[in-house]
């Protein structure tokens, strides 16, 4: 047991801070019906990393990070602009148009290149085993000036999310408020990336906020609901990595979809 929290204690902890931001945006996704914006936003984060790569900058240095910010800082302003325009294409369409563009650019920059499979594995599942205390420390803060600036305008946020037709009536501007969320979503989960990978990132995001809104109705309801999944799927999955030396970012996105399954199967059942 000791063996254990010495050497797990901080991807532990890295799990926990990832689930409280993660939960809440989550929430968001859920509303506005674009499961898979987080999966594109991710995911042109790490072509942004990826094109930092052909200008040999470290992978974890912080030039590669401003990169990925600007790959995700114009992807969020697509992402804003499509969705307040009156199209019969659904948005949904749209981010998964960004996500394949995006994912094949990867491969096609990393195909000649030595460590590409290894790039390619890093930008999945991350190695969150590796996290260092500065790193969640610097995640932590971050997550809650965001969670922070989402508090003070939960209002806004959640109005445009819920019902924008209603923000619209209201004089809101959706466009607005859209790009500041985008912006702010794709800061979080830039860094995100940066420590835990697309695959992890978008579990964290998904898994939690579909239990919690299946649940409860109460935004503080499945805001607790959402991070008592979070917590306790981290845990399965940092002890599955650990007893059976596996990797930690897949052990905890396959205990994610073991959740999932199991409690759309008692739901069906009738227990939930």
């Amino acid at each position: 047991m000791h063996d254990f929290f010495l050497l797990m204690w901080k991807p532990l902890l890295a799990c926990f801070v990832l689930a409280g931001i993660h939960s809440y945006l989550g929430i968001h996704v859920i509303e506005r019906k674009v499961v898979f914006v987080d999966l594109a936003l991710a995911q042109i984060a790490a072509l942004g990393a990826t094109i930092a790569s052909l200008f040999y900058f470290d992978l974890h240095g912080p030039v590669t990070y401003w990169f990925s910010l600007a790959a995700t800082s114009l992807g969020a302003f697509i992402f804003a602009w499509t969705r307040t325009r009156e199209e019969k294409i659904p948005q949904e369409a749209i981010i998964g148009i960004v996500y394949a563009v995006s994912a094949a650019l990867t491969i096609l920059i990393l195909s000649h290149s030595p460590e590409g499979d290894e790039h390619i594995r890093y930008m999945l599942v991350g190695n969150i085993l590796l996290v260092s205390f500065p790193e969640i420390i610097k995640m932590a803060v971050l997550y809650i000036a965001v969670g922070g600036f989402h508090w003070v305008y939960r209002k806004k946020f959640l109005l445009i999310s819920t019902q924008p037709e209603k923000a619209k009536r209201d004089g809101v501007s959706i466009k607005k408020w859209d790009i500041i969320f985008y912006l702010s979503f794709g800061l979080v989960v830039t860094s995100s990336v940066h420590i835990a990978g697309v695959l992890l990132v978008f579990s964290y995001l998904i898994v939690p906020a579909v239990v919690a809104c299946l649940l409860q109705t109460q935004l503080r309801a499945r805001l607790f609901t959402g991070w008592i999944i979070g917590i306790i799927t981290s845990i399965a999955g940092v002890i599955l990595s650990y007893a059976f030396d596996l990797p930690t970012g897949a052990s905890i996105v396959a205990c994610f979809g073991g959740f999932l399954l199991f409690f759309v199967l008692f739901r069906r059942l009738g227990k939930i």
